[in-house]
Order: structure tokens, then C-alpha cells, then sequence
């Protein structure tokens, strides 16, 4: 019976993605300020979403999770660099950043990947590039106001948050290798696998007070506290599995660039709930600065004259995260 395409569904499913993407920004931040580091966030987060996705796969699809030991090395690498250091530096930039402005810089993953398959690859590229780039460093310029004392951001969040683009960009030129050979839910499957072997080495688990986790902290909702492991919970499960899932689900239904177009949405939700939520206030220059970036993203996403084979989650297809 031949596969259905819906559109409709594609759309819905990557907004709902980006919605929930947004939305663990701001919970993420909370989380951080109530003093769980960045390092034991991430740990947490890549172990959790580990964890999910290997007990779903052996239960629906135990086949899936097969790997051979040529397969290790590669997975390792990919999950270290694409999966632990990228939401590691994310996590590190929101800490600094207002959430909307450092999703903003990670992004421009979509511009660094461009660029490396011009004149690494060698593969051709649409001339549409060049504007992508002038577009995306111009509208970082008045999202940073650099005209105003060297710039209004704190530099240190800045770096994570361009650091954490080339390591985005990374995971998706590690990802389109991969999934020539494995598909898209397994691949990331493991790479959280990886993430999470990575993270138990660094930052060891006999060194984490769970405790905290009982800690009831401020969640700037009124007077409403929560205990930490809420927090938590909701960026394993809603910030990680299952917006993953509805990024694969999307795939079916919409070619990988579209859908990376659509994802570009996710730090405008990402500045909307930041603002109504914890009210962090974006000047008009950073919210002009950002609708330049985002079209340079959309160019970049596009310039590729070999079409992307697959996407995979976290940011917008063409680029995440």
C-alpha cells in the first residue's frame, strides 16, 4: 500500500517541535538558576533521552538497535561533538544569553555547513550562499549592538553559543554520513547513547548529590515553586524525546529542507516564551537583527544543489539544535 503524504501533518508536527524546542529554552534556564550546573543538566538530559529512546526502539523495534563494532568509532565521535559539547555549549550560552538570541547564533550552523561543502566537499553550491552569509553576519552585528561598547552580550555566552554552531554543524554532516547506512531514529538513538557514556566519564555520576533534584525552586510563575526533578523531567521528556519524535514524523510528510524552513521558527517561539515567562526584554535592534539571521538561515538551508538526504533533531533540519 503506497505511503500517504500529508503535508498538513508534516507542518504541524515540526511546529509542535520547534513549539517544545522553544519552550525547554526557558525551562532549561530555569533549571540552570536554580544552580544545577550546565554540565549535570546535559548529562541528565542526554542520559534521560538515552534512556527513553533505547527502552521505545527495544520495545517497538529491537532490530533497529543493532550495531556492529565499525559502526563505534563513528558513533562515539558523533555523539560527543554533535550531541554532548553541542547542548553542553548551548546550555552554557543560555546561562549568558537570552535564550531566543543564543538559539539565534547556534543556528547559523545552517551557513557554516554551507560553506564547509563548497570548499571542503567541493560540491557545487547556489549563488544565493554569499547573500546568506551577509544577511547572517549583519544581523548578528545589531543582534550583538556591537556599537555599543564592543557589544551589549556577555562574550563568553556569545563563544559557547558560536562554538556550539560548528559543533551543530557538525552533527549534520556527521548525520548525513550515518544515515546512509542507518536510519535517522536509530542513529540519534545511539548518539545519546554515546552522549550519555561521554557524559558518565566527565562529570561521574558518584559525584552528583541527586538530592537536589527534591530542591523546590522558583519556576517565576507567581509564588508557584516546583521541585528541581519537574524541571528536569520536562526537558528530558518534552525538550528532547518527544520533540525528536515529532521531527522524525515530520520527515514523511516533508522534504528535509522545508522542514528545516519551518524549524526556523523555533527561536521566535524560543523569544516569545522567554519573554512572557521570565521576561527577558529584547531591544529592537536584537529583534530586528534576529528576522535578518533567520532569512539568512533560510537562504543557507537552500543553497545546496545536492539535496540533503535526511534530517535529524534538535534544530531545524537543514542545519540542529
Amino acid at each position: 500500500m503506497p505511503r500517504v503524504v500529508r503535508p498538513a501533518a508534516g507542518y504541524g508536527y515540526t511546529l509542535v517541535a520547534a513549539a517544545l524546542f522553544g519552550v525547554n529554552g526557558t525551562v532549561s534556564t530555569l533549571a540552570l538558576r536554580a544552580g544545577l550546573p550546565a554540565t549535570r543538566l546535559t548529562a541528565l538530559r542526554c542520559t534521560g533521552a538515552a534512556i527513553g529512546l533505547v527502552v521505545v526502539l527495544a520495545v517497538f523495534s529491537p532490530r533497529r538497535l543493532r550495531l556492529t563494532w565499525r559502526e563505534l568509532p563513528f558513533l562515539a565521535g558523533f555523539g560527543v561533538v554533535g550531541v554532548a559539547l553541542t547542548q553542553y555549549l548551548y546550555y552554557v550560552a543560555i546561562g549568558r544569553l537570552p535564550v531566543g538570541i543564543a538559539l539565534v547564533f547556534e543556528m547559523t550552523a545552517a551557513v557554516f555547513i554551507a560553506l564547509y561543502v563548497w570548499l571542503v566537499r567541493r560540491e557545487r553550491v547556489r549563488s544565493r550562499l554569499w547573500a546568506a552569509l551577509l544577511l547572517s553576519l549583519s544581523g548578528l552585528v545589531l543582534v550583538a549592538q556591537v556599537w555599543e561598547g564592543g557589544g551589549s552580550l556577555d562574550p563568553r555566552g556569545v563563544a559557547a553559543a558560536v562554538v556550539a554552531a560548528f559543533c551543530l554543524a557538525a552533527y549534520y554532516l556527521m548525520g548525513e554520513r550515518g544515515t546512509v547506512s542507518r536510519d535517522p531514529v536509530a542513529l540519534t538513538c545511539w548518539s545519546f547513547v554515546a552522549a550519555a557514556v561521554f557524559w558518565a566519564v566527565a562529570a561521574p555520576w558518584w559525584q552528583f548529590d541527586a538530592g537536589v533534584l527534591a530542591t523546590r525552586v522558583p519556576v517565576s510563575l507567581g509564588a508557584l515553586h516546583v521541585p528541581l526533578w519537574v524541571l528536569v523531567a520536562w526537558v528530558v521528556v518534552l525538550g528532547a524525546i518527544v520533540p525528536f519524535w515529532l521531527s522524525i514524523a515530520a520527515l514523511p510528510h516533508l522534504s528535509p529542507t522545508t522542514a528545516g524552513l519551518v524549524a526556523t521558527a523555533e527561536p521566535v517561539f524560543a523569544s516569545i516564551v522567554a519573554w512572557l515567562w521570565v521576561h527577558q526584554v529584547l531591544s529592537g535592534w536584537q529583534v530586528a537583527g534576529g528576522a535578518v539571521v533567520l532569512v539568512g538561515i533560510a537562504l543557507a538551508q537552500t543553497a545546496r544543489a545536492t539535496p540533503v538526504p535526511t534530517a535529524l533533531p534538535e534544530v531545524p533540519a537543514s542545519l540542529s539544535s
